[in-house]
């Protein structure tokens, strides 16, 4: 393990499986995932690639035998392999045929020090959710058109 992860000081802790077309990588994230980690907004915890065939077959790859390897070089110091082939399989299911996605676990670095004072308080999280693009989207329209 590259590291250890305390509980009493991680931020939040998110993961998003981004779909591709095609079961390709090209690795033109990895530069905006980089300056996201750099800047300590977040830090990778764990990152895998998924593989659908044509055929439906599944599979997993690891990012030292990658492609795009290179590309994703500087995000894999802090990995901890919180994923596993159990997690991967039951994303691979619900990929199409013919497509490739990209699972990323993260810690919002940025709001473990606000996440611990919550804590420390005696505060918990009784909701939270992600709005919509779409909805975002219709809302500033919504402004500008009046």
């Amino acid at each position: 393990m590259a590291g250890i992860l305390d509980a009493d000081s991680i931020g939040p802790v998110d993961f998003a499986v981004v779909g591709f077309e095609g079961d390709a990588f090209n690795g033109q994230i990895a530069p905006a995932l980089i300056d996201l980690v750099e800047s300590g907004t977040v830090r990778i915890i764990d990152l895998a690639f998924i593989r659908k065939s044509a055929a439906g077959d599944a599979s997993f790859v690891e990012l030292a035998d990658s492609d795009v390897s290179d590309a994703f070089e500087n995000l894999t110091g802090e990995q901890f392999d919180l994923l596993n082939d159990v997690d991967l399989g039951a994303m691979a299911d619900g990929l199409e045929p013919a497509t490739a996605a990209l699972v990323i676990v993260w810690e919002n670095t940025w709001a473990a020090r606000l996440s611990a004072a919550v804590r420390n308080s005696g505060g918990v999280l009784i909701a939270q959710e992600r709005v919509p693009r779409e909805n975002v989207v219709a809302a500033i329209e919504a402004l500008t058109a009046g």
